[in-house]
């Protein structure tokens, strides 16, 4: 074992054996945490996770990526420098929300379908939050003010798009195998100027239909354990940081955090109202987006909003440990993940401020 393994290994046995020292001394405080964590599993994620997943996988297995990333291709790869199966994972991770988009990459990665690359590229930009839950959840519930919903969507989505595009001029050599639409045989039907991009495309969509071989009742039933498996480890995850959150807490170290950070406001000219939404939402993005919400009568609903729409854009610490799970294997570094998620919540809540007089929006 080499030094850089064994300092790891102590660093993570010290912390673990400081956070089960906590847990003793504060089980009351764990359990209320750990309930918290359960409720929005059950009545936010659960919910809007599931029939996403379970859909996905079926339209995977009849083809219909494939159909979608021959028609998208001519327009995926000029802006992102990701072939047009891209395009799926795109709009299914913009619907869904975080980590869909890492787990239909991970998916597609492990069928040839992504290379490393194309894989890093897609991620980066595709986890995103669900429509569902920047509106129901964070403008109308957290927030009371549904019409905060566009101007955060618009922040959060065009963010994502300009690190798509930020993102096709990482890594210029890929060595790689070219993938679905780059195949010879898809590259062969390309230059056929008879053959429409329709046509194209569902020859695509039957290949892939064929080469599955999954009748719809196993099809389902596999959807359904992938999916449910998948939902377990994300309710895992969002109990866990829940608990570790009131853990940080009782022994004090949030509210250094929260000093810190009033102190460093205070510079900046931010409200110190949103001290504990930034430090809420550095771990979990339903907890920090709730504190904002909380606090936007004390800082003003513009700061509120705009430390929201970075909030949901860099995902939280427990997203991020969703997506490296699902992308192990995959050989995409979490560290570029990292920097892409700190740059997509800066541009959100950049873009909110800048736009923010265009939605009509009282600040105060």
């Amino acid at each position: 074992m080499n030094t850089e393994t064994r300092t790891s290994t102590w660093i993570w046995g010290t912390m673990t054996a400081a956070f089960l020292w906590l847990f003793y001394l504060h089980p009351g405080e764990s359990l209320e945490a750990a309930l918290l964590g359960v409720d929005i599993w059950w009545h936010v994620l659960l919910p809007a996770l599931l029939p996403f997943l379970v859909m996905a996988e079926i339209l995977l297995g009849f083809g219909v990526v494939h159909f979608i990333g021959t028609l998208v291709d001519p327009l995926m790869r000029p802006l992102f420098r990701v072939p047009g199966i891209g395009g799926f994972v795109m709009a299914m991770g913009f619907a869904s929300g975080y980590p869909v988009a890492a787990k239909l990459t991970a998916q597609l990665h492990s069928q040839g379908l992504l290379s490393r690359l194309e894989s890093t590229r897609l991620v980066a930009f595709c986890t995103t939050s669900d429509p569902i839950f920047l509106i129901g959840a964070v403008s109308v519930g957290f927030f009371g003010r549904p019409e905060l919903a566009l101007a955060l969507a618009v922040a959060h989505y065009v963010g994502a798009l300009l690190v798509g595009i930020g993102m096709r001029y990482a890594g210029n050599s890929d060595k790689s195998q070219p993938h679905l639409p780059d195949n010879p045989q898809v590259a062969s039907r390309a230059r056929q100027v008879r053959a429409s991009l329709v046509r194209r495309a569902f020859r695509a969509m039957q290949e892939a239909k064929a080469a599955d071989g999954r009748l719809f009742g196993q099809l389902l039933q596999d959807a359904l354990k992938s999916a449910l498996n998948l939902i377990l480890i994300i309710g895992g995850l969002v109990v866990f940081f829940s608990v570790v959150i009131a853990l940080l807490k009782q022994a004090g170290l949030v509210g250094l955090m929260i000093d810190s950070l009033g102190w460093l406001f205070r510079l900046a000219g931010i409200p110190l109202a949103l001290s504990p939404a930034v430090v809420n939402g550095l771990f979990e993005v339903t907890l920090g987006a709730k504190s904002a919400g909380a606090a936007a009568a004390d800082s003003g609903l513009l700061a509120a909003a705009s430390l929201t729409a970075f909030i949901l854009s860099w995902g939280g610490f427990s997203v991020h440990a969703q997506v490296a799970s699902l992308l192990h294997g995959t050989g995409v570094a979490y560290r570029t993940f990292l920097w892409a998620r700190l740059a997509h919540g800066i541009l959100a809540a950049l873009l909110l401020l800048l736009l923010w007089p265009l939605f009509g929006l009282v600040s105060g």
